[in-house]
């Protein structure tokens, strides 16, 4: 089991940046592609980033492109996702999560989420 815990969310102006950061715990996440995503009131949950199990590909949302940046650590089983210029159309609960491919499918795990506002 893995448990993910979210933190670094808060209010911010447009323009301005946050950091995120993923904290995993209960097993290493070395091996599993990690990923942010986000939801909006009354939206559809998307995929912002995400990193693969090497840190070698990464996938962005392409309204992110350019001002999102996440990374990973895995000596301290963390990962991050930098916002810059943040819009009030990034406003949104950021989700993390990890995935692993197993022989039947994936398996996942998600964390609670931290709240993003950016308003004026």
């Amino acid at each position: 089991q893995v448990q993910l815990v979210e933190s670094g969310g808060g209010l911010v102006q447009p323009g301005g940046s946050l950091r995120l950061s993923c904290a995993a715990s209960g097993s290493t996440v070395s091996n599993y592609w990690m990923s942010w995503y986000r939801q909006a009131p009354g939206k559809e949950r998307e995929l912002v980033a995400r990193i693969s199990s090497d840190g070698a590909a990464t996938v962005y949302l392409t309204s992110v492109k350019g001002r999102f940046t996440i990374s990973r650590d895995d000596t301290r089983n963390t990962v991050s996702l930098q916002m810059n210029s943040l819009k009030p159309e990034d406003t949104a609960v950021y989700l993390c999560n990890a995935r692993r491919m197993v022989p039947a499918g994936t398996i996942d795990y998600w964390g609670q989420g931290t709240r993003v506002t950016v308003s004026s």
